[in-house]
């Protein structure tokens, strides 16, 4: 494995009851508090009057941004970065999902910065420094309340780029999975594609003697397997919904992928898909994540290998490595399918009339991926294998 250094300094909160925790929480970055939420759905199962009434109990001066997109556009941050300024907001709690967070994160980092938020997200400037913020976690998929990452849409533009700096990591994030109970089905299951993908991510890499981490990345794909499926049967089932929020945390929090750096291609394939189609992150991955593997079988397909035969349960006796890599990957696809994942980009209705467009958005900063190198061609012949 690589040299590494491990620093997450994110307070974890975790379990039934911990909304409470903000009494001892928000103190401590001030009084006048954004809450950055999304279309409402808090409102409607009660958490967000909750939020509010231990807010005003500490006596906080609240403000609202309401209605952050599941892909959280710029139009929304620069509409958060304005208040922050405007009001002098000191402290910001993002109540919601991923999308949610992503959308905090940006502003946090734009209330301190002089120019366009966006010049963040592109590269032209670093975020050095960010409002403080903590999180109350409502869906389990993308891993942001534990992590310093953000994707954020350009929708004038039809561009989605992730960026990330130290300054953006939460202040603490709690995760009470009594939240995640009235997530509906199809959000729950991109949130467990999502998750998964995150692992495959990691998994997919060039470093040797990594035995500990890919373990830990084989057990956390067992655990949400078989989990998934009941789940899936019984929506607010406690421990499955415990389980499956933690696992969303731990893919990517940056513990499993010490000591080497993961591939990262297809996500960024699929931004390339959600920036034109605006379709749902997780559904877009489960269509590419199985035809970039295809594509890239022969890099290494010992890893493939290893993968099928420790998860996917694929017997290797008497067949040549590739063969079992892609039996292995025929599973992941099946599992996927039976669980109600979208398979192909026609079931988004999206056919190969934007392709080039779409490859050219992926390739803009040049060949991309770290398990291997893809170009335009690569990108347009995974688009339309999936097509």
């Amino acid at each position: 494995m690589d040299n590494f250094t491990f620093w997450n300094p994110t307070k974890l909160i975790f379990g039934k009851g911990q909304l409470e925790q903000l009494k001892t929480e928000v103190p401590k970055y001030g009084k006048k508090v954004l809450v950055v939420y999304g279309g409402g759905s808090i409102k409607r199962n009660g958490l967000y009057d909750d939020v509010m009434n231990l807010l005003n109990g500490l006596g906080a001066q609240v403000y609202e941004l309401a209605g952050v997109e599941p892909n959280p556009r710029l139009s929304t941050v620069h509409k958060g970065v304005n208040l922050c300024k405007e009001e002098g907001i000191e402290f910001l709690l993002a109540v919601g999902g991923g999308s949610v967070i992503d959308c905090t994160k940006l502003i946090a980092a734009g209330a301190k910065y002089d120019g366009d938020a966006w010049d963040l997200v592109t590269k032209k400037a670093f975020a050095k420094e960010a409002l403080p913020f903590g999180t109350v976690l409502t869906l389990a998929a993308t891993g942001s309340e534990m992590n310093a990452g953000s994707v954020i849409t350009n929708w004038e533009t039809n561009e989605k780029y992730g960026w990330g700096s130290p300054a953006v990591f939460p202040k603490f994030s709690i995760l009470d999975p009594v939240n995640t109970y009235t997530v509906p089905k199809n959000q729950t299951i991109y949130g467990i594609v999502d998750m998964m993908s995150h692992v495959f991510e990691h998994y997919f890499h060039l470093e040797e003697n990594t035995d500990f981490q890919d373990r830990m990345c084989e057990g956390l794909l067992l655990t949400v397997m078989e989990t998934a499926p009941k789940l899936l049967e019984d929506l607010e089932n406690y421990d499955h919904r415990a389980t499956i929020l933690y696992s969303g945390t731990m893919a990517l929090n940056g513990m499993l992928s010490m000591g080497f750096r993961g591939d990262w291609a297809t996500h960024n394939i699929e931004h390339a898909v959600s920036a034109v189609y605006d379709i749902p992150h997780g559904g877009g991955l489960a269509i590419l994540f199985p035809n970039w593997m295809k594509h890239n079988l022969h890099v290494k397909p010992e890893r493939f290998a290893k993968l099928a035969e420790r998860v996917f349960g694929v017997n290797p006796e008497g067949k040549p490595t590739e063969e079992v890599g892609l039996e292995g990957i025929e599973k992941l696809r099946e599992f996927w399918n039976s669980i109600g994942a979208p398979s192909r980009l026609a079931d988004y209705d999206i056919d190969d009339s934007k392709l080039e467009i779409m490859a050219d958005k992926a390739v803009i900063n040049g060949e991309f991926g770290n398990f291997t190198k893809l170009n335009k061609e690569d990108v347009l012949k995974i688009y339309q294998m999936s097509l």
